[in-house]
């Protein structure tokens, strides 16, 4: 494969600190890498470079003649003075761009809501982002390095994206590097991955869920200067396993490997043990929503707009659950009769006496009164303790638990940084020690490994938890159970994500961009983004090695009777072929050294098995993904 962009002995630092030193990478036709890495360690810095936007202090970035390059930034780079559609497409008349099917695709995923004579300056921030992004998508470009893509959007909009950019190109043309902490996206897109830290940058192979694999086999071998980091990642594993069957490409890796480093470790959650306290701290009455329907007027007066209909949630002690809905849907109207704020039309709303509600909010409002303040002397003001998992910690150990220095202890609270707030804030809500907990787009400004530390903290919290996130892992990571908000009901999904894609694509409120659709050149001539979910979902669970497969259509009843039938019939011929192996083995290291004939016949009869053994694990994986 040919390459197209060259980095070679990269330095860049500034006054009080060195980003990178002699860092070499490569970015080759048919390249889709996911770059992770703690906050501030440099991952936007290296796609600012490798793109051209900053020149290093030392070293050359190399660019094949000839090469495009487009590049999606964190902060909106659009002129406010422009439309929409002029944003998107500039001056090319609507008849030349509509008759291009990827221009047509984008238009169609992103801003088919929008409309487009609007100035971009009076969009919302949402819609801007998304009109940058469509910007970009339909220009002609070899590499495309995209900063945080998913910010904005929401889980149909996140599946419609990963479905465009696996479809893009050819698998061995184009090349495509990302920065988000959307570790589905990662694992849907990605075939590589690089980990930023430490001045350096070091590649993996696969997906995300490839890469904590091999991350968390090297923590082993450093075991005594990374213990932390290793406990974390091990238990981040042991979801990823325990999870749908094919998070990765290497099946004999991830069949042996990973049973070998979680075979001694427990569940992410004690369920029963979480249940038994959140009882005892909330009694049997937690929030019960019956039959309830909330309207609010009509912005021209003429009447009412009913954004919930007919609602009954009952919401139980220890109870974890994801709540799913485009933009829009009345998910933040569900929330505000949880906690008070919203008042039902109908119906009625019960909370328990013992009830202490708390939301972690996207605006960091709890933050606005403390920000002159030193984040030690902003913990010290609520407790002295926190009991977690059965063991008591002071405050500092928490911190130090979300990632903090003890440096940053003495920092003023209007000095740290977007995802350092995003954890001060999940602290002091967790220090007032309310019994549910409701989390709003808790992703936010957060890194991967920060993602990790969260949800690590959270599957020792014993209360009731209700999370709102277009986050697909995250939901799935810390949440038993999920519910969706479609077309003002409420409505409970046995198959998760995967179940909710499907609906969402058959709704006529289930749009990539979110909304119920507005004027523009292509408005309701075209199926939504969501109707690619399905398809895009399935195939995304297994790319970590691989281009994502196509889409699979839902098995029948006899169909899945088959399937599961000959999956069984697969493993139990993998354990006779184990048990085959193992035996071979054994007479291999009982035999003459000397007897290079007979041992030569060994070895080719082992090959055959090793053999045998691919073929079924891969059709092992192929079963496990349509069976899902």
């Amino acid at each position: 494969m040919a390459h197209l962009i060259g980095g070679e002995n990269l330095h860049l630092e500034y006054p009080t600190k060195t980003v990178f030193d002699a860092v070499t990478v490569g970015v080759n036709e048919g390249d889709r890498i996911g770059i992770v890495g703690r906050n501030g360690d440099g991952k936007s810095t290296l796609m600012r470079l490798l793109a051209g936007r900053i020149q290093p202090d030392s070293g050359r970035v190399t660019v094949r003649s000839g090469t495009t390059v487009g590049m999606l930034d964190q902060a909106d780079t659009l002129d406010p003075e422009q439309t929409v559609g002029h944003a998107v497409v500039g001056d090319v008349p609507d008849y030349v761009w509509a008759a291009d099917a990827k221009v047509r695709d984008v238009v169609e995923g992103l801003v088919a809501d929008v409309d487009w004579d609007t100035p971009v300056g009076r969009l919302s921030g949402g819609q801007r982002r998304r009109v940058a992004l469509a910007s970009l998508l339909t220009g002609d470009w070899d590499v495309i390095f995209l900063d945080e893509p998913t910010n904005h959007l929401d889980v149909d909009g996140i599946t419609w994206l990963a479905r465009h950019l696996n479809s893009r190109w050819s698998r061995t043309s184009g090349a495509l590097a990302v920065v988000t902490h959307d570790r589905w996206f990662l694992d849907a897109v990605c075939t590589d991955t690089w980990e930023v830290h430490d001045r350096l940058v070091e590649p993996f192979e696969g997906g995300y869920a490839a890469y904590v694999l091999q991350r968390v086999e090297r923590d082993r071998q450093v075991a005594v200067v990374e213990q932390k980091r290793q406990n974390l990642m091990r238990k981040e594993l042991a979801w990823l396993r325990r999870g749908a069957p094919a998070r990765t490409s290497k099946p004999k890796f991830r069949i042996e490997a990973a049973n070998t480093l979680i075979e001694d470790v427990p569940p992410p959650r004690d369920t029963v043990s979480l249940s038994r306290m959140a009882v005892s701290r909330l009694g049997k009455d937690v929030v019960d929503i019956e039959d309830v329907s909330v309207a609010f007027p009509a912005e021209d007066g003429s009447g009412e707009t009913r954004v919930l209909r007919d609602v009954t949630w009952l919401i139980a002690p220890g109870e974890r659950t994801g709540i799913l809905g485009v933009n829009g849907a009345g998910k933040s109207t569900l929330l505000g009769l949880v906690t008070g704020e919203v008042e039902p039309t109908s119906g009625r709303v019960k909370r328990g006496k013992t009830v202490k509600i708390a939301t972690l909010t996207q605006q960091l409002d709890e933050l606005a009164d403390v920000a002159q303040d030193r984040v030690s002397d902003v913990v010290a003001q609520k407790k002295t303790s926190y009991l977690t998992g059965g063991k008591e910690m002071t405050p500092t150990q928490l911190l130090e638990r979300l990632g903090f220095t003890s440096a940053q202890l003495k920092t003023p609270v209007k000095d740290l940084s977007g995802g350092q707030k995003r954890r001060l804030q999940l602290l002091l809500i967790l220090l007032d020690e309310p019994n549910v907990l409701i989390l709003d787009e808790p992703s936010n400004d957060l890194d991967t490994d920060m993602l990790a530390a969260m949800e690590d903290l959270l599957d020792t919290w014993p209360g009731t938890l209700l999370v709102v996130s277009h986050d697909r892992y995250l939901l799935e990571r810390v949440t038993d159970q999920q519910y969706a908000v479609i077309d003002g009901r409420f409505r409970h999904l046995p198959g998760g994500v995967e179940e909710y894609l499907k609906l969402s694509a058959s709704s006529a409120s289930g749009s990539a961009a979110g909304s119920k659709g507005a004027s523009n050149p292509l408005a309701g001539g075209s199926a939504s983004a969501g109707s690619a979910a399905p398809g895009t979902a399935a195939s995304g669970a297994g790319s970590s090695g691989d281009d994502a497969a196509p889409s699979r259509p839902a098995l029948g009843g006899a169909e899945a009777r088959a399937a599961q039938k000959e999956l069984g019939a697969v493993e139990r011929r993998l354990q006779k072929l184990q048990k085959e192996t193992e035996s071979l083995d054994a007479t291999m290291a009982e035999a003459d050294p000397s007897d290079f004939e007979g041992l030569g016949k060994l070895a080719a009869r082992k090959s055959e098995l090793q053999e045998q053994v691919d073929e079924l694990e891969m059709r092992w994986l192929e079963l496990g993904e349509a069976l899902e």
